[in-house]
């Protein structure tokens, strides 16, 4: 769904000189999407897990494990009413400072569903958490977030907003995130053409993560994903605003293999 260091606040990247990473969903993924895979059901309720290993964790274009590989998994339940609720992770590179430690945990819980033909909307809440770290400081944070997915034959476009309010562990400012998703599965074949474009306006943009003075800038990834049964291959482009700092915000190309269960 829809993470971080996303607790990395502005004003620990000035204490420390570090441009670690920011803010499930790694383009954590939508929480939603999690939730409508393929999984157990009993009755109304569905359970559903996920697990992938990626080249690098991008957030929001920006590399959460230091442009090293990171291993991410969840759990979801879901309810034919749309209620979800579910758990996400993945594993960090902090730059061996402590602050954020070694792992990112995700608590999400919100309704998905279909309000209109080809029309759906999600919202909920997402709460980041890293339990790993060892310095003592704040940095866990809430983020509400919406959607709305509009399906047109082979091709889907979601539009959402994230917003997180003023916070301790975001250093007393909040953050704005707007993004666009387009998908289009090719006929006849496993594959989907991927875009994204994101836009943020705050205390995680990531010009201002990388060391300017701008608290606004946009996220990009153009990539294609392969579909065999559980299992899904995706490679994509991805790039940011602002300096191109290795194992941080420059534009690379990520591959992520995943299963959902």
């Amino acid at each position: 769904m829809l993470t971080s260091f996303r607790g990395f606040t502005a004003a620990t990247l000035a204490a420390s000189g570090l441009f670690l990473s920011v803010p499930a969903l790694a383009q954590t993924a939508n929480p939603a999407d999690e939730v409508d895979g393929d999984g157990a059901s009993a009755g109304p309720i569905t359970l559903s897990a996920n697990a992938a290993i990626t080249s690098d964790y991008r957030f929001r274009g920006v590399s959460l494990s230091g442009g090293d590989p990171a291993i991410q998994g969840g759990f979801d339940v879901s309810h034919d009413s749309g209620f979800y609720a579910g758990t996400w992770a993945s594993s960090i590179d902090d730059g061996g400072t402590g602050a954020y430690g070694d792992l990112e945990l995700d608590l999400y819980g919100g309704w998905s569903g279909e309000v209109a033909p080809g029309l759906t909307v999600d919202t909920g809440l997402l709460y980041y958490l890293y339990p790993t770290e060892d310095l003592g400081l704040d940095t866990d944070y809430f983020e509400p977030y919406a959607s709305l997915g509009f399906t047109f034959g082979p091709a889907e476009a979601t539009v959402g907003a994230a917003y997180a309010w003023k916070q301790d562990s975001l250093g007393g400012s909040d953050n704005l995130y707007l993004y666009t998703d387009l998908g289009v599965g090719i006929p006849t074949t496993p594959l989907t053409l991927n875009a994204h474009l994101g836009f943020t306006d705050g205390t995680l943009a990531p010009p201002l993560l990388a060391g300017t003075g701008d608290d606004t800038g946009l996220d990009w990834s153009l990539g294609a994903a392969a579909t065999l049964g559980m299992f899904e291959l995706s490679v994509a482009y991805v790039g940011v605003e602002g300096p191109a700092i290795d194992g941080f915000t420059e534009d690379t190309v990520v591959a992520t293999l995943s299963a959902s269960f």
